[in-house]
């Protein structure tokens, strides 16, 4: 299970980086701002699918919540 979170957050994180890549590059128009959307795009769908597998996780008792050691 948690090599699966682990994955989906780095799959975030390379998200962003390519959304800031394609707002930081040279060009100029329509193009940058939709690889920019569509970037951002995926971001939020994955935000959102690792929030839904750690809920079912949860409910299934595959991941516990601990405390600080």
């Amino acid at each position: 299970m948690e090599i699966v979170i682990v994955v989906l957050l780095v799959a975030v994180v390379a998200s962003l980086g390519h959304a800031l890549t394609s707002m930081s590059s040279g060009e100029v128009g329509i193009a940058r701002s939709h690889r920019m959307a569509q970037a951002l795009t995926v971001r939020i769908a994955l935000s959102v699918a690792l929030f839904a597998f750690m809920l079912v996780s949860y409910h299934f008792g595959w991941i516990q919540p601990h405390g600080p050691h």
